[in-house]
């Protein structure tokens, strides 16, 4: 059978592991897709890196849109990033006749409804396995695997740069800008580490994932987005004294009146085998009203794990070219027809559990004055830790829990907390999930 043609955009890291593997694994792919899968043609600015990496083995370009509408190209990988050129190359491509396969997050979460529905009309295949969480199979295992379940919530470790530093925050109980140090000199943050730390790769991660589990479409600007640049040590080891850990979560979760949709650090106790998934590994958490929690976890980023997606979208797409586009898996795992309105719910209408961190005065009725502002909201104390203070000092730290309760009932006590005279200085919140089914 005819093979099919693959026009490759991008030979960077992950272009050049799909390359390499594609290559490697050249006989089992056949056998699994059915037919060759030949890389024809690839595209990047860095001709010499190019040819590095592919030789004289394939034709090599440095015009990606002569790839896009090249007739002879059946599938393009567009593995260059970003959501400026990368959203006109595959629109391009659709327009063209083309499927596309893609590991760009960032420009599903932001452009994923309109690349959809262009699709949808030219009647071809957009697969972005490798979007979401490198080598782990979640896109797959949501969109098909859990299909009979009414998804209820997904929580997901799913940048694995956020995960390392956290990690040796933990263990090495060093401040945050020492270990982001650290992890650039290493190799698990970038130079600017703001896409990372500041939770935006996460959050685009989990609009993916909760398009997916809820049939919406994406809506990235709706998401509640905070990072790990601003947490400090001793709530990592206060977190540990409870019997929890903290961890970078992107978290989704069906309620009765919309979907919530955020990022944030949270506490999870200890006990979850979430809680332990350490260094630079992903983990994700579905729970599901059928099969109950689901846990996939493994290599979150690299060449070869993120190339191992990609090539199994290029594997499916391979085995569905020919067949009739209404017999496909829908982009969004819900028929197109049949996508949800119900919407993202704004910060102040979250549901979760409290860490809050007082420094106060070490004097006999702040605590009372605190736990009845807490009442006053209907928050209730699930645990309380209260520090002696140090010889000579006359303030203290005080760390609550509470049960579960509304954003928007935090905000106000937290607010009425921080007015107090005996407060010094502004509360830290954490928000905490159980994780439990």
């Amino acid at each position: 059978m005819k093979p099919i043609n693959v026009g490759l955009l991008g030979i960077g890291t992950v272009g050049g592991g799909t390359f390499t593997v594609l290559r490697r694994n050249e006989t089992e792919i056949t056998r699994r897709a059915g037919r060759a899968i030949h890389i024809s043609v690839v595209a990047d600015k860095n001709l010499a890196l190019a040819k590095k990496v592919v030789g004289d083995s394939v034709r090599i370009t440095d015009d990606a849109f002569s790839v896009v509408t090249d007739p002879k190209i059946d599938i393009v990988v567009e593995l260059i990033g970003g959501d400026g050129i990368a959203k006109e190359l595959v629109l391009k491509a659709i327009e063209n006749g083309k499927h596309v396969v893609t590991a760009n997050k960032a420009l599903l979460a932001k452009h994923g409804t309109e690349i959809f529905a262009a699709a949808q009309k030219k009647g071809v295949m957009v697969a972005f396995e490798a979007a979401v969480a490198g080598g782990i199979p979640i896109i797959k295992a949501v969109r098909e695997g859990l299909g009979a379940n009414r998804i209820q919530w997904i929580a997901g470790i799913i940048n694995g740069t956020t995960n390392f530093i956290l990690s040796e925050m933990r263990d090495k109980g060093l401040p945050f800008a020492e270990v982001l140090k650290e992890a650039q000199r290493l190799g698990y943050a970038e130079a600017d580490p703001t896409f990372d730390i500041e939770g935006i790769d996460a959050a685009h991660k989990i609009t993916i994932l909760s398009a997916l589990a809820f049939g919406i479409p994406m809506q990235f600007d709706k998401a509640h987005i905070e990072g790990i640049s601003k947490l400090e040590a001793v709530d990592i080891r206060y977190a540990e004294q409870l019997g929890y850990r903290i961890k970078l979560l992107g978290i989704t979760r069906r309620r009765d009146n919309g979907i919530e949709l955020r990022v944030h650090p949270t506490l999870i106790p200890a006990k979850r085998l979430i809680a332990n998934v350490e260094g630079a590994m992903n983990a994700v958490l579905v729970q599901g009203d059928a099969v109950g929690s689901t846990l996939y976890y493994g290599k979150g980023a690299g060449a070869e794990p993120t190339a191992s997606a990609v090539i199994a979208d290029l594997v499916d797409v391979t085995r569905m070219h020919t067949a009739d586009p209404g017999n496909r898996v829908p982009h969004l795992a819900f028929q197109p027809d049949q996508l949800s309105s119900v919407p993202v719910l704004p910060r102040e209408e979250i549901e979760t559990a409290y860490y809050l961190r007082l420094r106060v005065e070490d004097k006999p009725g702040v605590l009372a004055d605190v736990t009845r502002i807490l009442a006053d909201q209907a928050i209730s104390i699930d645990a309380l830790l209260q520090r002696e203070p140090a010889e000579g000092e006359g303030e203290t730290d005080i760390i609550i829990l509470t049960h579960v309760c509304i954003e928007k009932q935090a905000d106000v006590a937290i607010a009425k907390i921080e007015a107090l005279p005996a407060v010094k200085c502004s509360v830290t919140r954490l928000r905490l999930e159980e994780l439990n089914g």
